[in-house]
C-alpha cells in the first residue's frame, strides 16, 4: 500500500523510471503527488497577498503507474569471510 512519505518509482508517463517521495494522496481518485515528479506550469493571478505569474508545481499521478521502492533490497550486505 502506498502511503505518504514512502519512496516510489514511476512506471509510465513522461517521468518514467524516476523515483521520489510521496507528498500527498488522493484516495477518492486513486492518485498521488510525488516530490519533483510530474511538474506542470500553473498561471496564478495576482492578489493583495500573493504576486502572480507562472509557477511550477507537482501534479497527481495515478497509483497504477507507481511502484514501491524497497531500499532494503538495494543495499548489499557485506560480510567478512573467515
Amino acid at each position: 500500500m502506498i502511503k505518504k512519505g514512502l519512496k516510489v518509482k514511476v512506471l509510465a508517463g513522461k517521468d518514467k523510471k524516476k523515483e521520489g517521495e510521496v507528498i500527498e494522496i488522493d484516495r477518492a481518485g486513486n492518485r498521488a503527488k510525488i516530490k519533483e515528479i510530474n511538474m506542470v506550469k500553473k498561471h496564478v493571478k495576482t492578489t493583495k497577498e500573493k504576486k502572480g505569474g507562472i509557477i511550477s508545481k507537482e501534479n497527481f499521478i495515478h497509483l497504477s503507474n507507481l511502484r514501491l521502492v524497497d531500499d532494503k533490497k538495494k543495499e548489499k550486505k557485506v560480510e567478512a569471510k573467515k
